[in-house]
């Protein structure tokens, strides 16, 4: 299989105009580079054009036309995975597939392609029912769950990918099929968190879970109390039940002093809770605390994510423990020039059998870092302060898929037989390869 880009015959280009109802923008058409950009605005994208689908049958016809003429295409909502491995390929946007339609009796979801996990919470929401959604709500939902996905309530339900119960997809010849467990095991497996090399997917459907009651929000210190507050966090987390999920953040944004904080979920009442993170409550008065009895429609408010494409420059990584040793490193320096460093307590269901490429996540915990690059000299600072901290703190040899980060492969997401398995999976799927995803499993 050959996975080099190769030169795209223009008139096969200007052919999909009259191929697709979507809009097909080509280099020098008006909005043109606006379309190509990533959600992170530090990747360079370069692709050959842009497709933005109309629905699953401009897609099975571009994959088509792809196939046909010897091109790649690669599939994108927005982005948010991007890599910039793009190069002679046509980017394919679904944000259009955006169909949303849930069946509370079943506790199921049918999922576009292009909607984002905050919608699927607000649809969830007057049922008593959640999705699995994680830190940001405009992510979409089909591209967490191909590459597995760590949510909020990932300790009482395992990963994204594990609640995937069928999914709409074009193969790489063109075809429209519906891949569930029985029908074609290898490629549902591939595809339930083994990113999206192997087929285009259109559309997800997701096992709900009960969401009756949620508690949840942000506690803030200022960074003088951090020591206390990551004590405090260490002995939540050490026996924490499966319904209680908290994540460690020190903070450096641009002018503003450093901070701390503990942002947490509960699936449970206030009382509950409020026992389990008494640890908190004993600490230096917070500059402030925004739990509270929540919708899961509003879990994605917790931390402030942004909602708008930005630069970013990140590292994830997995703990194998968070000992007095590893806590003393974490705090020896102040986290600048990064925004942020995040430790997401896992455990509980992550750490159960799971039929998906990564298997069970058997790490306590996982390391978040993130800055904002800018001229050459921030950037490899912003780069150099994450590789410090990544060779000082006790990291595992691998780590999710939806963590890897421009730069690195699937190769440090799965481990060797996974990665054959999947290898394997796409050279049957897609021989000629057609599909082309942000962390190829053939690179």
């Amino acid at each position: 299989m050959s996975t080099a880009s190769q030169p795209i015959d223009p008139n096969a280009l200007r052919d999909l105009r009259s191929r697709l109802r979507g809009r097909v923008l080509l280099p020098g058409d008006t909005g043109f580079d606006t379309a190509r950009r990533p959600w992170n605005l530090a990747v360079e994208q370069p692709v050959a054009a842009v497709v933005e689908a109309a629905d699953t049958a401009d897609v099975a016809a571009l994959v088509s036309h792809a196939a046909a003429t010897g091109y790649g295409i690669s599939t994108q909502p927005n982005g948010h995975g991007a890599t910039g491995r793009t190069a002679g390929t046509v980017l394919l946007r679904t944000r259009r597939l955006d169909t949303l339609d849930i069946d509370p009796a079943a506790r199921r979801a049918r999922i576009g392609a292009g909607v984002a996990s905050g919608r699927v919470q607000a649809a969830a929401a007057p049922h008593g029912l959640t999705g699995l959604p994680g830190s940001s709500p405009v992510v979409s939902v089909t591209g967490v769950a191909l590459g597995g996905g760590l949510s909020w309530f990932g300790r009482a339900h395992g990963w994204i990918a594990d609640s995937v119960t069928a999914l709409d997809v074009v193969d790489a010849g063109g075809r429209e099929r519906h891949v569930t467990a029985t029908d074609d095991p290898d490629l549902f497996w591939a595809l339930r968190g083994g990113g999206g090399d192997y087929a285009v997917v259109t559309a997800v459907e997701l096992a709900l879970h009960p969401a009756p009651v949620l508690y949840g929000g942000r506690v803030l210190w200022r960074a003088e109390h951090a020591p206390a507050v990551l004590d405090a966090f260490r002995r939540i987390t050490a026996d924490a039940p499966d319904a209680l999920t908290c994540w460690f953040e020190l903070l450096h944004f641009p002018g503003a002093d450093p901070m701390v904080a503990v942002d947490v979920t509960h699936l449970g009442d206030e009382r509950e809770a409020r026992a389990l993170l008494a640890p908190l409550d004993r600490l230096p008065a917070p500059l402030g605390d925004s739990r509270r009895i929540m919708p899961v429609s509003e879990v994605g408010t917790i931390t402030a994510e942004p909602t708008d494409p930005g630069p970013g420059l990140s590292r994830g990584e997995l703990l194998t423990e968070l000992d007095d040793t590893a806590a003393k490193t974490l705090l020896a320096d102040p986290i600048a020039p990064l925004l942020s460093v995040q430790l997401r307590h896992l455990g509980g269901a992550f750490a159960h059998p799971s039929d998906s490429p990564h298997g069970p996540l058997a790490e306590p915990y996982a390391l978040y870092l993130f800055g904002i690059p800018g001229t050459p000299e921030r950037t490899e600072a912003v780069a150099a302060r994450q590789r410090e901290l990544a060779d000082t703190l006790p990291v595992g040899r691998r780590k999710p898929f939806t963590f890897l980060a421009p730069g690195e492969t699937a190769a440090d997401a799965f481990a060797p037989a996974a990665l054959e398995r999947l290898r394997a999976i796409k050279r049957h799927h897609d021989p000629g390869n057609v599909l082309r995803s942000n962390f190829p499993v053939l690179a």
